[in-house]
């Protein structure tokens, strides 16, 4: 099985915005508040946005602490936001429905592990735990295949983490959907967060949350195994980071920021086609970090975060749902 090593020293930033004349401003709307920020962790940070088979849009909470709802649902027409599952150590990144049993699977990134419920909170299984080939696995995102195999990014850029460990260590691991079984399919990659699909399922984008650049890389046929990795395009988040991603029917690449309450969209070709933002006037937001569009329609959902609150917001995306939009 092929692996690829990449080495990211050298880089340079050319074309950051690719045709500055074509690029079309879209403001947000604030649809309602999910979340307050916990007097215990000084924080709330939504993420992981996912339309589920019943039709609520799901979302973690990052920093929630023990006991508090760390899975929660809403109803996007009545606005009714209902806890699903909590535990006592978890911190969920990320939450997709897998095509293979309909279940929400999420990613902890604190303990290491991919975890699976119902929609409706129960029956808590590990899918996945421990080492892969000799690394602890730091599960940041997941994009799930046809088949239901997750291709994850493994993040390594954490408080008091050596800066070449951030920039050199981080993975992509490809988790077989019904054995479990973990390889690693490029490594040497400067802390991988956001992961989606291409449109053609050929390839990956991944967002290298250490370089602020999102990466394409192309898979076999197999999908078991990389056979290239270059440079797509570059950000110009000033103090943000590259956080997750998604992909519409028509490729476009949506990237998330940590740091910047806003979504850039390019085109497959690295333009810089769309900037989603909130409006100034919304105080106290300083991420958007995740979003989903609800299958078949152009209804995009993002995820606010900041000391105002967690919030959600609505946006019309350029393309139609997929997969690919639908969490990460």
């Amino acid at each position: 099985m092929a692996l690829i090593t990449v080495l990211t020293t050298g880089c340079t930033n050319g074309g950051v915005d690719g045709a500055p004349e074509r690029e079309m401003a879209r403001e947000a709307e604030r649809v309602l508040k999910v979340t307050d920020v916990h007097e215990s962790t000084g924080r709330t940070l939504l993420e992981g946005p996912a339309f589920g088979p019943d039709g609520r849009l799901y979302v973690v909470d990052v920093t929630a602490p023990s006991g508090e709802p760390k899975v929660l649902g809403i109803d996007l027409e009545t606005e009714e936001v209902e806890p699903v599952y909590t535990d006592r150590s978890s911190a969920f990144t990320s939450a997709q429905f897998s095509p293979l049993d309909d279940r929400l699977y999420l990613t902890d990134i604190a303990r290491g592990t991919i975890t699976s419920i119902t929609a409706d909170g129960i029956d808590p299984r590990v899918f996945f735990e421990g080492d892969v080939e000799g690394q602890r696995l730091s599960p940041d995102d997941i994009a799930f295949d046809e088949e239901g195999n997750h291709f994850v990014s493994d993040f390594t850029a954490f408080p008091g983490v050596p800066a070449e460990a951030a920039t050199t260590g981080g993975r992509v691991v490809r988790i077989d959907g019904r054995t479990g079984e973990a390889s690693v399919i490029a490594r040497g990659l400067p802390s991988p967060n956001g992961i989606s699909f291409t449109a053609d399922w050929s390839g990956l984008w991944l967002s290298q949350y250490a370089a602020n650049r999102i990466d394409l890389v192309a898979l076999d046929e197999e999908r078991s195994a990389a056979t290239s990795l270059h440079p797509g395009m570059y950000m110009s988040a000033g103090a943000g980071r590259v956080d997750s991603s998604a992909v519409d029917a028509d490729g476009n690449v949506y990237q998330a920021f940590e740091g910047k309450p806003e979504i850039a969209v390019h085109n497959s070709g690295g333009d810089l086609i769309a900037r989603i933002t909130v409006p100034e006037e919304d105080e106290g937001l300083v991420s958007a970090t995740n979003l989903a569009v609800r299958p078949g329609t152009t209804d995009g959902y993002m995820t606010v975060s900041g000391e105002a609150g967690g919030y959600i917001y609505r946006f019309e995306s350029l393309g139609k749902g997929v997969p690919q939009t639908n969490g990460g």
